[in-house]
């Protein structure tokens, strides 16, 4: 169901033309035509992601903010998130983008990525971090998000967003393919190419399970190795080694092991991954994601499916999915992961349930929301030096929850770069 947003309006409205003609011919009341979800869904997300790029002045490289206010496309309150652009919400912008059939607007998110993974301001090649500042970008090296902290009278920066998780460097990579196919470009095979070799040179470790671990957290002068390893990055892995091939065919393996290890330990679900060890699996909370993207990669064994019959169990809340198995409420950006994957699996019917719930999601400024109560937990931390459970989802209008809503619902599966059957 790839194309513009023109061309899924005039499609829509010549069956709604026809469908009219018809009614009055027969002497019927005409009833105005409702659009399938999938298909309201998709005009609607593509619509947005569209007007935000049109809306960053220049036709130069931009990232997209992450994380509008609550009434209308704007920045929020918050001086961290106020002109955040995260790299694995972007990277699904480019993907999203892609899929509607608007490659120059995902072309000009791509340029910014791009230029990212040339030059690092610590003067490294091929490293990203985890959050840029949105809008056009002319400064080079691209600068990590920051912000003037008015109470204490210095630029601020937060450890995670300067921080570099694997699973974020995995999903730039995948968009940079995403882009190599739409253009014929190697320069963005080659990009992807160098994120890889990143991944590989700093995150492998061969002990327990194998794999690779969660990559690097903290400031230049004191970064920390994150030494969990997570079975939603290794996913993301094994679809960017897999599609690299050459050289990452080996790295591709380990990170399939890993995954095999983990469905092997979760008695026909997938642990969310190790502790900080490495080696031992940890069974202290669930993810969605790890559940749902393994069913994505290309040749995912049957037996794998029996993950989604354990998210309707453990992750089933308010009418979606919920992040985590206490089920304290929806989860938007998941509730589309699931929706791709009923699509996936042939559970179209399901699918398009979801599609219904997410609609109501659409905030004024046309994002979803993040989430649909006001706080989400996760069950997870925000570092490794977080003394609680602090990771949380608030109830945001969200450039990743609309990104992966619009992939749902043009059936477009961000690991291969192709349409679900």
């Amino acid at each position: 169901m790839r194309g513009s947003v023109k061309r899924f309006s005039t499609g829509w409205r010549r069956t709604a033309l026809a469908v009219a003609g018809a009614l009055l011919l027969s002497g019927a009341p005409v009833l105005a035509a409702t659009p399938a979800p999938a298909t309201d869904l998709a005009q609607k997300t593509c619509a947005t992601l569209a007007a935000r790029v049109d809306a960053v002045p220049g036709r130069g490289p931009l990232f997209l903010r992450s994380y509008d206010n609550a009434y209308a496309p704007g920045p929020t309150s918050e001086p961290a998130l106020a002109n955040a652009a995260f790299t694995y919400d972007n990277a699904l912008a480019i993907m999203a983008l892609t899929a509607c059939g608007q490659r120059d607007r995902a072309l000009r998110i791509g340029e910014a990525l791009l230029d990212a993974v040339s030059l690092d301001r610590a003067g490294r090649k091929g490293r990203l971090r985890n959050t840029y500042r949105a809008g056009e970008q002319r400064q080079r090296p691209i600068p990590p998000n920051g912000w003037w902290d008015a109470v204490e009278n210095h630029w601020g920066e937060d450890p995670y967003q300067v921080g570099t998780a694997t699973g974020n460097v995995a999903w730039a990579g995948l968009a940079l393919l995403t882009l190599a196919d739409a253009t014929g470009q190697s320069r963005f095979r080659d990009a992807a190419a160098e994120l890889a070799r990143w991944i590989v040179d700093h995150t492998r470790d061969p002990r327990g399970p194998g794999g690779f671990n969660g990559g690097l957290q903290g400031f230049d002068d004191a970064p920390q190795p994150l030494t969990w390893k997570s079975t939603e990055h290794n996913t993301d892995l094994v679809a960017l080694f897999g599609r690299l091939g050459g050289d990452t065919a080996g790295p591709a393996r380990e990170a399939r092991g890993f995954l095999d290890a983990m469905w092997a330990a979760g008695d026909g679900h997938f642990p969310i991954g190790t502790t900080p060890d490495g080696v031992t699996v940890s069974h202290a909370t669930s993810g969605l994601d790890a559940q749902l993207w393994p069913l994505l990669l290309p040749g995912a064994p049957e037996a794998w499916r029996a993950a989604l019959a354990y998210a309707e169990r453990a992750h089933g809340a308010d009418g979606g999915f919920d992040f985590n198995d206490d089920r304290d409420g929806m989860w938007v950006e998941g509730t589309a992961q699931a929706a791709l994957t009923y699509r996936a699996v042939g559970r179209g019917k399901d699918a398009d349930r979801l599609f219904g719930e997410l609609l109501k999601e659409i905030s004024p400024g046309g994002y979803l929301y993040a989430t649909r109560p006001q706080v989400l937990t996760t069950g997870l931390a925000i570092g490794p030096d977080s003394k609680t459970d602090d990771f949380l989802y608030y109830r945001r209008p969200h450039l990743g929850a609309t990104a992966w809503a619009a992939l749902a619902a043009l059936g477009w599966n961000p690991f291969t770069g192709k349409t679900v059957p």
